[in-house]
């Protein structure tokens, strides 16, 4: 039987040979509506779609300027069914709203593909004089003005609201800018000045698409500027387009600017003052949409030998995995250790290890989990470590066990335990070093026992003391804990503990000045400070601190603090790190006598226990204390050292990716600022992107 040519060159395998690269998936751009027609094997597609932008309000008479156009919604929906013609629609921006009619601006035109669709932006606010009004709804809402005022809402996961508009006398004011995909458009000012808010910025899709030429290099759907009656010279009082094809709003007799096309950008409010002549205060028009489709799937046809070959020496070779294709950032807290028990005059307990992406103070801000390095349909294992019981180092917290760090896995190791020093210097045992350090008894600072000067023993450089960033990361996990100490100088005498590292801070010494000086106020050493993030917003997370806007996390484990019968000026336990640390309670000594009371516990706390660190922000334990009683009344006696804080892994991705959860209820995903997802562990569980 004669063989077959073809099928002989190709190992015996015959059939239409498929020539389409591995991996590279082909990407149409459609700047209009009409027909694609995909791959004979195309199944499956990736669309990022955008709708028509909205246009400003205009402006007939002396007085306040449009609000910006909110621009088009703006989403990247994963997989949807498709095949063969496929019937793309993309919305034109809304019409400039002509000063003649004096209204608010026109709403953008929906954008879809199939099943999957996105919302135009909403009109901006128009000044108040009938027809007038506030901003309307839409992908992203119309800026507001004064007087009508509210801005128009967005649509989460496509968009944000409209800013608003200030009101003023006399009524020479700005507009507020429109919503932008990945902001919400800015607040006017009032009067005098009547600045105009800014269009919120946009969202740049490129990296989705590498390699492909797109429209405004892929920055898409920002909020249009805000009008404004200002028309000083020099001064930049409208409000300017957000980034994504947001136009600009006029100022004095100037009309807006329109939204660029493709972009799905908001037009520019009108500006406030008569024209001379002319159409001088009409609104800038919405930017028409844009739709960007990647074909994921083609599964027809017969690969050569030849091409299989090189894909599988190359490493390319199809295995059914599809990569995420977004970055997440996050934040990975430990456990927090525990603080020392109350007959040792002891130390807090360190802080969870800090590890985060994309938010936080910069230094400390690590690489986010890229794009290619996590997969569709895969499941994470999220461990959230728990807190240590007294002198206990907290547990680590993984994003992805097994995996490998620093590319899809991210550890945070627990905290140290608070720990009873040796006399003299020496190193810490292993058990308090970690994320942050725990802290030592008051012994730990004394460099030579047998010394002929007492009153020289105090807290000394070489005190010993709990390492931070045990084992090594970069940027550092945590920091070291604060030394013990004590004043043995003639009547009066002073001791304490080392304060525990916190994420943000070292852990305080014992605060006693050498050579028997007795600084007031005297303390046992304060729990070093935590780290604020903006990562997860809410209130549920973490606790206040210095920022308002920013919740804070790992905070050191207040040291404890013991004075003398004689103790004067009064002593007081450390208190607790910013993030959770939680205070150490006072160690009450000597005979009954007046100055027995003068130890105190730190400020807001009671108790002979130390407090613990708060639930889920990794804070150290603070220490424990003791009260015998006075005279013939007894005390509570021992008090222990509270247990650390558990820890809390935080996931915060865009809104086009989907996240399913499992594990405990209190494990959530919300929406979140900038068109993105927060998925908040306060528990061990996992979730599956899609």
């Amino acid at each position: 039987m004669p063989r077959n040519k073809s099928g002989s060159a190709n190992g015996g395998v015959i059939g239409k040979t498929n020539k389409t690269s591995f991996g590279k998936n082909k990407v149409t751009v459609k700047t209009s509506s009409g027909n694609i027609t995909a791959l004979s094997g195309t199944r499956v597609v990736q669309a990022t779609l955008v709708a028509g932008g909205a246009s400003g309000g205009s402006n007939q008479g002396e007085g306040d300027g449009g609000g910006g156009g909110g621009a088009g919604g703006l989403k990247t929906f994963p997989s949807v069914n498709a095949c063969g013609t496929i019937a793309v629609v993309v919305g034109g921006g809304g019409a400039l709203a002509n000063y003649t009619c004096r209204k608010q601006g026109n709403p953008g035109n929906v954008s879809s593909l199939g099943s999957a669709c996105v919302t135009g932006g909403g009109g901006g606010g128009a000044p108040p004089t009938a027809p007038s009004g506030a901003g309307l709804p839409g992908g992203s809402g119309g800026g507001g003005v004064p007087g009508p005022g509210a801005a128009g809402s967005g649509i989460c996961g496509q968009g944000n609201p409209g800013g608003g508009g200030q009101s003023g006398s006399p009524s020479q004011c700005g507009g507020g800018g429109g919503g932008g995909a990945a902001a919400v458009g800015g607040n006017s000012t009032g009067y005098p000045g009547g600045s105009a808010g800014a269009g919120g910025a946009g969202t740049d899709v490129s990296p989705l698409y590498p390699g492909t030429s797109l429209p405004n290099s892929g920055v898409y759907a920002g909020g249009g500027g805000g009008g404004t009656y200002c028309r000083n010279p020099g001064t930049n009082c409208a409000g300017a387009g957000g980034t994504g094809g947001g136009g600009a709003g006029g100022k004095g007799a100037q009309v807006g600017t329109a939204g660029t096309a493709n972009t799905g950008g908001g037009g520019g409010g009108a500006g406030g003052q008569t024209p001379n002549s002319g159409t001088g205060r009409n609104s800038g028009a919405g930017g028409s949409g844009v739709a960007i489709i990647k074909e994921l799937n083609k599964a027809s046809g017969v690969w050569s030998m030849q091409s299989q070959f090189q894909a599988k020496s190359q490493g390319t070779w199809p295995d059914g995995s599809v990569v995420l294709g977004v970055n997440v950032n996050y934040l990975v807290m430990a456990g927090g250790g525990g603080g020392a028990e109350g007959s040792a005059v002891g130390g807090g307990g360190g802080a969870g290890g800090y590890r985060a992406s994309g938010y936080g103070p910069s230094p400390l801000q690590g690489t986010a989990l890229l794009a290619n390095s996590l997969f569709k349909g895969t499941t994470y294992t999220v461990t959230v470590g728990g807190g240590g019981s007294s002198y206990s180092k907290g547990s680590d917290s993984i994003f992805n066990p097994g995996g490998t760090e620093g590319t899809d896995m991210i550890t945070a190791t627990g905290g140290g335990g608070a720990f009873s020093a040796p006399v003299g210097p020496g190193l810490a045992p292993s058990n308090a070093n970690g994320g942050s350090g725990g802290g030592p008894n008051y012994n730990g600072s004394y460099p030579n026992p047998f010394g002929t000067n007492p009153s020289t023993h105090s807290v000394f450089p070489a005190s010993t003391k709990g390492l931070g960033n045990t084992p090594p990361f970069s940027p550092s996990q945590g920091n070291p804990s604060g030394g013990g100490g004590f004043n043995d100088n003639g009547p009066t005498s002073h001791y304490g503990g080392g304060g525990g590292g916190g994420a943000g801070g070292v852990g305080g010494d014992f605060n006693v000045g050498p050579g028997g000086n007795s600084p007031t106020p005297l303390h046992g050493g304060d729990g070093g400070i935590g780290v604020g993030t903006a990562i997860n917003p809410s209130s549920c997370v973490g606790t206040p601190g210095p920022c308002g806007s920013l919740r804070y996390f790992g905070g050191g484990g207040g040291g404890g603090a013991q004075g003398a019968y004689d103790s004067l000026p009064p002593i007081r336990a450390g208190i607790g790190g910013y993030g959770g640390g939680g205070c150490a309670s006072a160690c009450r000594g000597g005979p009954p006598n007046p100055w027995y009371p003068r130890t105190a516990n730190a400020p807001g706390h009671c108790g002979v226990s130390g407090e613990s660190g708060t639930t889920n922000t990794g804070g150290g334990g603070g220490a424990g204390g003791k009260d015998a009683g006075v005279g013939p009344v007894p005390g509570p006696g021992v008090g222990s050292g509270g247990s650390g804080g558990s820890g809390i892994i935080i996931l915060r991705y865009p809104t086009a990716v989907t996240g399913t959860l499992t594990g405990p209820g209190c494990n959530t995903i919300a929406c979140a600022p900038s068109s993105t997802k927060v998925a908040t562990f306060k528990a061990t569980g996992s979730i599956t992107f899609s």
